[in-house]
């Protein structure tokens, strides 16, 4: 007899085409073949997931039409079952998985489409940033500014990508003209991807005050955010960028992290 733990497993192969003959035997018939009760689940079980990937991803959807996206969208779900019990949450590995995909050689922009939809899909369902005065930044001592860890906005995003994924977003959305071509020469982009209100907008920064946020939202330090973003542009202005920051309403909260302890 099976454990509760073999038969889980055994049912999520069995669900996911992976080894359906293991479990066959252990459903009861009751008027429907074994078999078909099975089909009847994983069919319910790859329509839902599809139809929350194709929510999520609807620009790439249209990119590639329903037929391939269904075709792409079952296969992920064959290698990438949920983990999460929220479907919005599902789909965070799908712009790796079409770079992979062998059908989408030729299509080397999709993924990042994908993860500009993805972007957006996280930053509509993050968290509501907590209440922060930055004044309360003009009481940190002078000594410890180096040290600063700025926290952002828990619904801002960042994308790079060497392609121009917000133009094609923007020519696949409803009364967009059918006739624009979009050029795919015209060089790299850095995003902003943020929430504002009901709705998710995104615009390009640049490479200065892109390195700057990327390193605040992996939690450096502001010296070291200060490094990269100079390391991108000489003549950025540290001030200038934390009052972008302060009108943005773009910072959550800060800390000050003790100094690095200095190499033997």
């Amino acid at each position: 007899m099976s454990t509760l733990r073999e038969l889980q497993a055994e049912f999520r192969a069995g669900v996911l085409e992976q080894g359906e003959e293991f479990f066959l035997p252990e459903i009861v018939a009751d008027g429907l073949a074994p078999a078909a009760r099975l089909s009847i689940y994983r069919n319910h079980v790859f329509t839902s997931l599809t139809d929350a990937l194709k929510s999520t991803f609807p620009v790439v959807c249209l990119l590639v039409d329903e037929r391939f996206f269904a075709y792409a969208a079952h296969e992920y779900i064959r290698d990438h079952p949920p983990r999460v019990r929220c479907l919005f949450e599902y789909g965070a590995s799908f712009a790796d998985f079409l770079a992979a995909f062998p059908p989408c050689r030729d299509l080397s922009y999709l993924p990042d489409v994908a993860r500009l939809e993805w972007a957006m899909n996280e930053a509509i369902h993050a968290a509501d940033p907590p209440r922060f005065d930055p004044t309360e930044l003009a009481a940190v001592p002078p000594d410890d500014t180096p040290n600063l860890i700025l926290r952002l906005d828990p619904a801002l995003r960042l994308l790079a990508s060497p392609w121009p994924v917000d133009d094609i977003w923007a020519a696949n959305q409803p009364g967009s003209d059918p006739e624009a071509r979009i050029d795919l020469d015209t060089g790299a982009v850095l995003l902003q991807i943020r929430r504002a209100g009901e709705r998710v907008l995104f615009h390009r920064i640049d490479a200065a005050s892109f390195a700057f946020r990327r390193a605040l939202a992996d939690g450096a330090r502001l010296s070291d955010a200060t490094d990269a973003a100079l390391g991108e542009d000489a003549a950025f202005d540290l001030a200038s960028a934390l009052r972008a920051l302060v009108s943005e309403a773009a910072l959550a909260g800060f800390e000050v992290a003790r100094p690095s302890a200095p190499s033997p």
